[in-house]
């Protein structure tokens, strides 16, 4: 009787305790646009666009005490968050800094609506990146601030490493074939073909002219002597 009265008791706070209790909503990435392209370039800007689709996990599609946080590793960055009510626009905002929140009341409604999320995100990639780098990183914190477990959604891209260009290939001619010099050896001054010509011309002019001038000399004394010989004697009377 007493075990009765007591699950009767409980039986209706516990109940309560369940309706109350706020289900986590799920996140489904759905699309993602990068301008420019992956890779990142350290020092260079670089801007993602996410959309998400809010996937209900109790009464409504949010829970209203919730929130989302979003972060980024872009340096300087911009955030512009759009909710989307059954296809159009609704609530806006824009922030500005390494990370921006969503309050849970702008994305509780009724399941019977379709809620979804366009996250736009702009910076820089940090000069001194070397490993991939998160672009979007979504997270639901429950009331008391806390991650809601597997409510991580993380947007990374990888940096571009330094790319030098392949050395160019160089295609070398083959080797000259060798010529062996000899060096021309010094002649010492001596008597070459030219001096010794030059030197008996000399010598036979020197004959020629020697030999004029004792032919010269024989015949001035044969003269000398001729005319001794025919100079009258003086007699005396």
């Amino acid at each position: 009787m007493m075990a009765r009265t007591l699950f009767t008791l409980l039986f209706p706070a516990g109940l309560c305790l369940l309706i109350a209790s706020p289900a986590a909503a799920g996140l489904v990435l759905s699309n993602v646009v990068f301008t420019p392209e992956a890779p990142l370039v350290p020092g260079g800007h670089e801007a993602v666009a996410a959309t998400y689709a809010v996937i209900p996990g109790g009464s409504e599609t949010f829970a209203r005490g919730h929130s989302l946080q979003m972060q980024t590793n872009l340096e300087g960055a911009k955030w512009t968050i759009q909710v989307t009510l059954d296809g159009r626009d609704a609530a806006r905002q824009t922030a500005s800094g390494s990370a921006a929140f969503v309050n849970g009341e702008v994305l509780a409604y009724s399941t019977d609506h379709d809620v979804g999320l366009v996250v736009t995100v702009a910076g820089t990639v940090p000069a001194n990146a070397t490993a991939p780098i998160s672009m979007l990183a979504v997270r639901e914190l429950d009331n008391n601030g806390n991650t809601v477990p597997g409510s991580t959604l993380d947007i990374s891209q990888p940096v571009a490493g330094s790319v030098s260009a392949p050395p160019a290939s160089t295609v070398q001619p083959p080797p000259a074939p060798s010529v062996e010099t000899t060096a021309a050896t010094p002649r010492s001054p001596g008597f070459g073909p030219v001096m010794v010509f030059a030197g008996i011309a000399t010598g036979a002019l020197t004959c020629r002219a020697g030999a004029r001038k004792r032919h010269t000399g024989e015949q001035s004394l044969l003269v000398v002597r001729h005319v001794r010989n025919r100079r009258p004697s003086c007699h005396k009377p």
